[in-house]
Order: structure tokens, then sequence, then C-alpha cells
């Protein structure tokens, strides 16, 4: 009898311990496993979401059209209370993505799953073939409670998160800290939007950033205005969109291939073809609401009209290489006669407030509503850079820090170019609703004294020409400059610059137009819709420099960079006259210039070996005469510059652009030299060209 109460006893334990085991573990149930076996409740589960999944999903006729063969891979979620969640779709089309959410959103509510006797929510991957299959796919359990911890499976799915967080593309960079990539044709689509009467906006300093322009141009309405209608991945990437975009709730970026593809043909020179040949890759993107990264890297060889080149070969650096590309960077030789010029752009911009912007990077900046900039312009080569935006009540405050290289042999130590550094002030007030006026200093030095970069010029409230008598008067360059915009309506507006290199009150009273009085001037108008046409805006500019601005006697004190001007391209000694229309309809545009000029170039023949003011990289003590100061002096050179050209559009996202031009030139000195002589160019072109910077051939 003892012995048949211990068996039952025994029987009794080996029951509960089963009945345990098979209520311990099992998958959410679908009411039609309910009787199914413990070993079948898997297959069982596996059959219903397959069949919900084949009886609901439509694949989208945008898919179908395409022909696509592929796979959608599904990680589903079936949590404690027998919800079904989406966690993350792996697709090739949006559509797709869009189709499995609208699916799984229509599962009904099932008994969850259990562990250790308790509801417990349950992972899942499964594979969907494209075009459909009848035929049920195993659900992959993502989810071993017995065997890993909670930290590992959440280590586990970090990388499907990752995956799950991103969303469709909105194009956060039209509400960024981003700049808008300055060429002057592009402006010209948001610049009346900009200078409308009673607008509080600032426009003289650029490039501009998207936040700022925003709230004056619809940058979203006019990408959906010129958004081409295509289905395929293709297509959307040619016309529409952004070769790689990216985006998720704290982050995203952009990736798209940089291309100029250009073939030509200069009448007037010995080779047969003009081409340039540039490759490169963008990227840019947002970390947050405030910070922004942007980097471009260009591959080019060229071979441009033969003023180009021969400008080029003028402003050979010290070394090897035989030029400095104007405004791209040095040229290494390339065949026989072609240059190879590898450049580097890129800059991080962060907003820590609402009414500041911070930027360093390795670009060009430009100050001024005209075409030219006789304060700071892009027409030299890029370089690093410090830059602080400063907003608030009628008030933008831009203080910029540079550094610039003396390239020339006299300025090289061990083969090292000089290091110089400048520094700039530009205060733009809204004085009312139609004027605007800018004041504006900058001061360049250099490491006399081993003082490197000076901190004295770190302050942005100060006076350069108080701290440059402070520092010793000869440790550096200051220059003072002032502008003035008015808007006299909303379709027209005028502007002026002035700057002030040096200036002798006694001088300008004895009335013998003393050297000493180095300043030049800027007027110009701008007319937006020009005779009632939308989108065509006619610009009048007139530039005139007088002899030895921007100059110093020191010349590595000078208003340059890389044998470039910081200023205007021509340097200083000349008067200039431009006219420039530019009109675009829909992703075709048109742009015509025209530039009428007279310089004072140096003779440099041996027999005359005076600076004529002309060249700002010659010491202004190497003048002929103290009086009698006149602009054109020197070598009088006319200049006839045309431009026209026309092309389309072909992405608004990555703006690339296939285009053609005729340039006709006509350079007329009155004696020829080495470096001056007659010459008339015509110049045809074709290409292919991503957008991001200005050329400035018209020298």
């Amino acid at each position: 009898m003892k012995r048949l109460v211990v068996l039952l006893l025994l029987l009794v334990q080996y029951n509960l311990f089963s009945q345990d085991d098979l209520f311990n573990e099992r998958p959410p149930m679908f009411p039609d496993c309910k009787n199914a076996s413990i070993e079948s409740q898997q297959k069982c589960f596996n059959e219903n979401v397959f069949q919900l999944l084949f009886n609901k999903f439509k694949v989208p006729q945008n898919v179908l059209d395409d022909n696509y063969k592929g796979e959608v891979v599904i990680l589903f979620e079936v949590d404690t209370t027998g919800q079904f969640k989406i966690i993350y779709v792996d697709a090739m089309y949006d559509e797709l993505k869009d189709e499995v959410e609208r699916v799984f959103s229509e599962f009904p509510k099932i008994k969850p799953g259990i562990y250790n006797g308790n509801p417990t929510f349950k992972q899942y991957s499964i594979t969907l073939k494209i075009p459909l299959e009848d035929k049920v796919v195993e659900t992959q359990d993502l989810r071993q409670e017995n065997e890993i911890s909670k930290i590992e499976r959440q280590a586990k799915l970090e990388y499907d998160e990752v995956n799950a967080s991103i969303k469709s593309f909105s194009n956060k960079s039209y509400s960024s800290q981003l700049n808008i990539p300055f060429t002057h044709a592009d402006y010209s689509r948001f610049d009346r939007s900009m200078n409308l009467v009673g607008t509080n906006s600032h426009t003289a300093s650029k490039p501009f950033v998207y936040n700022d322009v925003s709230k004056y141009f619809d940058f979203k309405a006019e990408t959906e205005a010129l958004k081409k209608e295509t289905s395929s991945w293709v297509g959307r990437k040619l016309w529409n969109e952004h070769l790689v975009q990216v985006e998720a709730n704290d982050f995203w970026f952009t990736v798209d291939p940089i291309l100029d593809l250009e073939g030509g043909k200069d009448t007037n020179a010995d080779f047969s073809t003009t081409y340039n040949n540039t490759r490169g890759l963008l990227v840019q993107g947002g970390l947050g609401k405030h910070f922004n990264f942007y980097t471009t890297v260009y591959e080019s060889q060229g071979r441009f009209a033969q003023y180009v080149n021969d400008y080029a070969e003028s402003l050979k650096a010290f070394g090897p290489d035989p030029a400095i590309v104007p405004g791209r960077g040095i040229g290494k030789r390339f065949r026989t006669d072609s240059y190879d010029y590898p450049v580097a752009e890129a800059y991080l911009s962060y907003a820590p407030a609402k009414f500041i912007n911070i930027q360093f990077g390795h670009g060009k900046n430009f100050i001024g509503d005209g075409y030219r900039s006789l304060f700071l312009s892009d027409v030299a080569s890029p370089h690093p850079f410090l830059k602080l935006n400063t907003s608030f009540w009628k008030i933008k405050y831009t203080n910029t820090w540079m550094w610039l290289k003396d390239v020339r042999p006299d300025a090289t130590v061990d083969k090292a170019f000089l290091t110089k550094y400048m520094a700039t002030h530009y205060l733009s007030w809204n004085v009312s609703k139609r004027l605007n006026i800018g004041l504006f200093e900058s001061v360049l030095w250099t490491n006399s004294n081993n003082r490197g970069f000076d901190i004295n010029y770190l302050n942005p409230v100060i006076f350069y020409r108080a701290i440059e008598f402070e520092t010793g008067q000869g440790a550096g360059n200051a220059l003072l400059g002032a502008s003035a915009k008015y808007k006299w309506n909303d379709n027209v507006n005028l502007y002026s610059q002035f700057i002030l290199d040096e200036f002798s009150l006694t001088d300008v009273t004895a009335g013998q137009k003393s050297w000493k009085n180095k300043f030049g001037y800027q007027l110009g108008v701008k007319y937006f819709n020009a005779f009632k046409v939308n989108n065509l805006m006619l610009q009048f500019e007139y530039n005139r420099v007088r002899p030895y601005t921007y100059s110093h006697n020191t010349i590595v004190l000078n208003y340059g960079h890389n044998n470039q001007s910081m200023a205007h391209l021509w340097g200083a000694n000349f008067s200039e006259a431009i006219l420039i229309g530019r009109y675009h309809y829909k992703r075709w545009f048109g742009n015509a210039k025209i530039v009428l000029g007279v310089r004072g170039l140096d003779y440099n023949d041996g027999t005359d070996n005076f600076s004529y003011g002309g060249d700002i990289y010659r010491d202004y003590n190497d003048r002929p005469f103290d009086t009698g100061i006149k602009v054109g002096q020197g070598n009088k050179t006319d200049t006839f510059y045309a431009n026209l050209q026309g092309g389309y559009l072909i992405n608004p996202a990555s703006n690339l652009k296939i285009f053609t031009d005729i340039t006709f030139r006509n350079f007329n000195p009155e004696v020829e030299t080495a470096s001056a002589f007659k010459s008339n160019t015509v110049w045809f072109n074709i290409g292919l060209r991503t957008d991001l910077f200005n050329w400035y051939f018209d020298f």
C-alpha cells in the first residue's frame, strides 16, 4: 500500500510538471489555432500571418509597371495585448512600405505569446516575395527569452531600430542653417522677394542661409512647380531628387555627384578645343535642428580660352606648378597644355540661438548687393574662414576672420607659402522700409614679431584703425567702407559702395590728384520683372577704383590671396560699366552680360618698370609721381566683354544644368607688352554643370 501511494504521488508530480511545461512558452495565438497541438501552434501562426498578408496586400501600380521582382522584409511585433505592430520594413519602393503599414493596421487583435505563464511580446521577421507567391513563408522568431538577456535582445535589435527610424524625405535643407550655394544667376530667383518694400531683410552678406531666405521665398512651392511627373527610380533621381537622401527625426543627409563637363572652341587659340572635366562629390546634412554640415570635393582637368590660360599662368605661385586657375586653386600641368586643379570646400554651420549663426570652413564669402564687390568678393581661391552672423531688431552684424596665402617666391620660406590674416566687420542697418546703410572695415596682418593670429582682432565690436595704431602702423593694413541701398519700389533697387584705403584731406583740398587718395565707389540699379515681364531682371552697375587702392608698401599686406584680389577682379586703377539681364521660365534660363571698361596697366618692358597703381601686388612706393594721379594712367587698356548663355535646369535638387554660351572679348592696350597684348576672342562653349559657385572670365 505504501509503495502504491508513492507511485501515485510521482505520477501527479509528473503530470503537474508536464502541464506547467506545456504552458511555459507558446507563440501568439489566432482563434483557429486554439485546438492545435503545442508543436503545431507556431506553424498555425505562420500560416495565418501569411494568409492575411497574401489576401490583403495589393502590389502598387508603379511597382507592377516596372515589372519589379524582389523582396519585402518585414520586422513586426505582437505585444502583450496581442496587437500587431510594424517595427521596420525594407523595400525598394516607398509605396511597398506604405502598403505593408496599411495591411498590418488591419490585422486582428489575437492572444499574446506566453512565457513563464505570463503574456509577453514577440518579434518576428517575414519575407514577402514580389510578385506575390501563394505559399507560406516561415516567420523567424527574434525573441529567445530563455537563451539571451533583455540587454542582449536590445543590442541585437539596435540596427533594425535605427533603420526603423528612417522616414520619407521632406528636404529639411529649406529650413536649415546651410548656405544657399552662391551664384549670381540663382540668387536672382529670390532677389526681388527679399527686397520688397517693408521687408526687414539684409541682402549684402553672402552666401545666405536657407532659414533666412525661406521667410521671403517658398522653396518647397518652387520645387513642386518644377517637379516632373515620373514613377521610376531612375526618373526621380535624374529629374527631381538627390541621388541619396536619408531623413530621420534627428538627422538628415544627402549625397550628390558633382559634374562640370564642358567642351568648346576659342577661335583665337592655337589649340583645337577648350574643355573642362570636373568630377566630384557633395555631401550635406543636419544633426538636430541647429547643426549642419556641407562638403564638396572636386577633381578637375581643364584647358580654357587662351586669354584665361594666359591669366592663370600670370598668377603662378612659387614652385613647379605653372598656374593658378582663377577662383579655384593651384593648377598642376596636365598633358602638355592643360591644368589639373583639385579643390575642396567644406563648412560647419551652427545656430546656438535664433539670432546667431556660426560657420567655420574652407570656402569664400561676398559682401555687397552688386555683381562686383569693393569690400569682399568671391573672385579669389577658397580659403579657411570663421564667420559670425548676428541678427536682431533691424541690424545684421557679420564678422569674418580669414586665413590667406601669399604665394610669391619672395614671400616663401622653406618652400612653404606665407600665411596672412584678414578680419572684417560689416554692420547692416535697415533705417526704414526702403533705406539700408552698411558700415564696413577690414584689416590684414602677418606673423610679424611672431604674433600669429592677433587676438586683438578677435574682438567683434572694435574699430580696426585704432587697433592698428596700438600694434604699430606698419603691422597691418586697414580699410574702411560704407554702403547704401534704396528700394525705389518693389521692382527697382538702387545700391552703392564706397571703399577707403587711404585719404588725405590736405591733398584733396590742394586739388592736385594726390596718390594718397586711394578710394573706389560703386553705383548700381536692379530692375525686377522688367517691363512687366515676370522673372526678367535687368541690372546696371558702374565701378571706379583709383590707382594704388588695396596695395601696400609691404606687399604681403595687400588686399590679396593666392595672387588674386580679395575685392574687385581687376585690382585697382580702372573704371567699368556692366549691364546684365537674367530670365528664367520654369526650368529654362537665359543670361546676358556686357562689360565695358578702361584699365591702367604697367608697362614692365625694361625701360619703364614703374607701378601705375593697377597691380595690387606692387609696392606703391614704385609710383612714377605723387600728384596728377588719375584712373586709367599707365598703359591705358580698353576692355569689352560680352557673354550670352542659355540652358535648362535638369535637376533642381542638385542644381544640375545643361547650357551653352558664347563669349566675345576685345582687349586693347595702347602699348603691347609681354603681359598685355591685343586680342580678340570668340569662345563657344557647351556643357553639363552642377552649378555651385561663380566663374569669373570677365577680366
